[in-house]
């Protein structure tokens, strides 16, 4: 069996009467990656979720393995559990600063203590790809979003770390993860830039990844009370989003990426969601509904009777 981590193909030997869950430890003992950290993937079948599954199934498939070392999840986690600790108590002060408020009346302290609470603790972009203060403003934009700070601040959503994801370690010939969510919000990644790392994927596309990992929150699989919150979250976060034109009530104007943030028209449509057993991924194309023209819309119909 052949498993491609990060790029990089991993082959095991098992026997023939092995099932998923032998495959799983001997990718422990490889690669350092726990099982509840795993998540593989096969061509048509999507995210393998059960432990049972004969390995002769899964001869001659291209597998794809996503997942974190439980070393790589600590330092994350312990770099969101300081950045948590250290916050300043006082609003105004620190990396995270209060949401603005849409005009110049007078703030309600409460309102202001709920933004700064329920909201992305920390943004990271990643320092290795160019420009990350780009990505940076990407990610601040996001977070400052009217939509999405309402519906943090309404479903009192705190998300310690907000991670910019590499395209490279998230793409296989069958699919592209667009979103992940570790742990029901302990930490959500985005894929913001276009795959030849010289733009940004469409705003509004992005958001809406950020919505349905927010959805993860709470519902670990994509059952028809996920996506009835999905929907619901959408018409909130449309309702509060008071922009126009780029700029807010202030005439603050928003980050928009030079020669990025282009449309990827008809392939967006495309988008497929595969779920996962310790949160969720928003996944463009490789499902069984790829390749059949169907519109975003459809897909998402039809994948919620499905399942």
């Amino acid at each position: 069996i052949i498993v491609t981590h990060r790029s990089t193909p991993h082959t095991f030997d098992l026997p023939p009467t092995s099932t998923l869950q032998d495959l799983s430890f001997l990718i422990e003992n490889a690669l350092s990656i726990p099982p509840a950290y795993q998540k593989i993937l096969a061509p048509k079948l999507g995210l393998l979720k059960d432990p049972t599954t004969p390995v002769t199934a899964l001869s001659g498939k291209k597998l794809t393995l996503m997942g974190s070392s439980q070393s790589e999840v600590t330092s994350i986690q312990s770099a969101s559990s300081h950045t948590t600790k250290s916050r300043p108590q006082r609003l105004g002060s620190g990396p995270i600063k209060p949401a603005r408020p849409a005009s110049r009346s007078k703030v309600d302290p409460s309102r202001a203590i709920a933004d700064a609470t329920y909201t992305f603790l920390e943004l990271r972009p990643l320092p290795y790809l160019p420009h990350p203060e780009r990505s940076l403003a990407y990610l601040e934009r996001i977070r400052d979003d009217p939509g999405i700070r309402f519906v943090m601040r309404k479903h009192k959503w705190t998300v310690p770390l907000l991670l910019e994801m590499n395209p490279a370690d998230h793409t296989s010939h069958e699919s592209k993860t667009l979103g992940l969510n570790l742990n029901r919000g302990e930490i959500i990644e985005l894929r913001i830039r276009t795959d030849d790392y010289g733009g940004y994927r469409d705003y509004k596309t992005v958001r809406r990844t950020v919505v349905h990992e927010l959805c993860h929150n709470v519902h670990d699989d994509h059952d028809r009370n996920f996506w009835d919150l999905f929907k619901v979250l959408e018409q909130e976060v449309a309702r509060a989003d008071w922009t126009a034109g780029g700029k807010s009530l202030t005439d603050r104007e928003f980050y928009e990426p030079p020669g990025g943030g282009r449309y990827l028209g008809e392939e967006e449509e495309g988008e497929i969601d595969e779920g996962g057993c310790t949160g969720g991924e928003y996944v463009l194309g490789g499902a069984e509904f790829g390749g059949q023209g169907l519109t975003r819309r459809e897909v998402l119909a039809r994948a919620a009777e499905e399942r």
